[in-house]
């Protein structure tokens, strides 16, 4: 997936993050984040709370207090994964471990709402679709796709206030793809057949991918203590399959690299 580029590092990742949702609060909307509900939803959480901790006190943009800015995660799924990490804390690392130790509680926190019912999901979605109020969504599907992401893009893509946040691989061909497109030149897509007008700004932050990056998959392939005969590379877009496959040919000249043909990874025989 991630053949062709290098993921930025975690320090740079939060900065970023942070910078966006200052920009992105600034007139008082929502931050719409498509996460998957198992792994970045938590990591995103664990992110968050750091920079509301760290922001304690301050201001996240203009008049705007960070204790002011609610947090809503909105997936049945991502909750009851959330839970499950809550109960590994045993497992967690000595970084989590010491969040702890201060009386932080990191996937936990006093800003994080959690929706469960369809029916609060839908009242949330109509209530923030009408009122000004500074908060961060996050929602599956990630690549937009399906999942309660759909209701609030359709309720809220229209407005300039809000923000869309993507912290994930786009796949052609879905809709999440379609915002990232041409979301930034003001263009549409397309939910249901009904056509949503773009007019919230469009974010992309990487490095929360759970995929190695373009460093991780030569250090993989070229660590191996034997050479392997034969690289298949069957996922990713064609341009990182390329890049990676070239790289691949030169550090590994005796194995042959194979680029599978987008039939082929579609099943086609």
């Amino acid at each position: 997936t991630y053949g062709d580029r290098h993921h930025t590092g975690r320090e740079a990742r939060q900065q970023t993050l942070e910078a966006v949702l200052r920009h992105a609060l600034h007139d008082r909307g929502a931050v719409l984040i498509p996460a998957f509900s198992i792994g970045r939803t938590q990591e995103l959480l664990y992110e968050l709370e750091d920079i509301l901790h760290r922001n304690a006190g301050g201001k996240a943009t203009g008049n705007l207090p960070w204790a002011d800015v609610d947090v809503i995660l909105d997936s049945p799924m991502a909750a009851k994964f959330t839970e499950l990490y809550k109960d590994l804390r045993p497992f967690w690392d000595a970084e989590a471990k010491q969040r702890l130790s201060t009386g932080r509680h990191p996937l936990d926190f006093d800003q994080l709402t959690t929706i469960d019912s369809h029916q609060d999901h839908m009242a949330l979605v109509a209530y923030l679709a009408r009122t000004e109020r500074p908060v961060v969504v996050l929602a599956a599907s990630g690549m937009c796709a399906g999942g309660r992401i759909v209701n609030y893009l359709k309720a809220m893509l229209g407005s300039p206030r809000n923000d869309i946040l993507f912290v994930g691989y786009q796949a052609q061909g879905t809709p999440g793809r379609d915002i990232q497109t041409f979301g930034p030149d003001g263009g549409y897509v397309r939910f249901d057949d009904q056509r949503i007008d773009i007019r919230a700004q469009v974010h992309t932050v990487s490095g929360f991918s759970a995929h190695a990056d373009q460093a991780g998959l030569l250090a993989f392939a070229c660590g191996m203590q034997k050479p392997p005969a034969q690289l298949r590379l069957i996922h990713g877009d064609p341009e990182a399959s390329a890049a990676l496959a070239g790289l691949l040919r030169k550090r590994l000249p005796s194995t042959d690299v194979v680029v599978a043909s987008l039939a082929s990874r579609l099943g086609d025989p």
